[in-house]
């Protein structure tokens, strides 16, 4: 799979913009991954276990009157596979279908996809089949110095302050064993301030105790939080009760759990900011 020369000089350009990141592979055993950095995580947790859960025309029903493009933003893509199947799924697009030459997806929705892992990121750039609407980019979300600059050029290209739909999936624990309790209510107060909707999928406490145990086998530290951590148990449940109570959202629909047991759920932001936008687009 290959790029051409327009489109990689465009997303070399956003590279430069987000956070420097180290040029090798952060995770170079596949086991360690201390950010979830699989190098092959869609082999063990495919795709399509996930969007086979959302139904058909989400956008349309979420964003009856809204202004195309809307615009995604795809929170630890790893090397993209999710992503893509993601943006094909919400379009209504078969796979194969799409191609360099076919820039009309990118009316609907321009997604946004950014990973801690450099290595990650310019696999997913090299095997991108929606260059023009598809943005990849090394990020440490956790980072505000890189990620406020990096994401509001993003948006303002578009004319947007916020995006319309965040997508984590499978993200939140790797931000909760590395950056503890206030790390996550950070992470989750800045997304939902960051979208007017949120697709998110927590893994479940079992999933700590296996990352780690896999640290251990391989003779590694520790993560410095994980035994020191308050939030835990239902990881679902605090984490919508988290995203209601504090973080002025509403839980929309569950869309239900995937085959390792990880449920998929919506939330609606309750801002005033992002129902501003809204009643202004559908006047115009």
């Amino acid at each position: 799979c290959s790029r051409p020369a327009p489109a990689r000089r465009a997303r070399e350009t956003e590279e430069k913009m987000a956070a420097p990141m180290r040029e090798r592979s952060l995770a170079s055993e596949p086991g360690a991954a201390p950010y979830g950095n699989f190098p092959n995580y869609s082999r063990f947790h495919p795709p399509e276990g996930r969007v086979s859960l959302l139904p058909g025309g989400l956008l349309q029903s979420l964003f009856p009157a809204a202004s195309r493009p809307l615009l995604g933003l795809d929170v630890g893509c790893n090397s993209g596979e999710l992503s893509v199947a993601l943006y094909r799924h919400l379009l209504g697009l078969q796979e194969g279908e799409g191609s360099l030459d076919q820039p009309a997806a990118g009316k609907d929705l321009n997604l946004l996809c950014c990973d801690i892992d450099p290595v990650l990121i310019e696999r997913a750039q090299q095997c991108s089949p929606f260059p023009a609407s598809i943005s990849f980019a090394s990020l440490d979300i956790m980072d505000s110095s890189a990620r406020e600059p990096f994401l509001s050029s993003y948006l303002g290209r578009f004319g947007h302050s916020t995006f319309d739909i965040i997508f984590c999936m499978s993200v939140t624990m790797w931000i909760h064993l590395n950056h503890g309790d206030s790390g996550l209510l950070e992470f989750l107060s800045f997304l939902s301030s960051l979208c007017k909707y949120l697709l998110i999928e927590p893994q479940p406490w079992k999933c700590y105790r296996a990352a780690a145990r896999r640290l251990r086998k391989l003779g590694r530290n520790d993560f410095d939080h994980f035994r020191s951590l308050a939030i835990n148990g239902d990881m679902a449940e605090r984490i919508t009760q988290i995203l209601t109570k504090d973080c002025a959202m509403e839980l929309v629909c569950c869309f239900g759990s995937t085959s390792w047991d990880r449920s998929l759920l919506l939330f609606k932001s309750n801002s005033s900011n992002h129902e501003g936008r809204e009643s202004s687009e559908q006047e115009q």
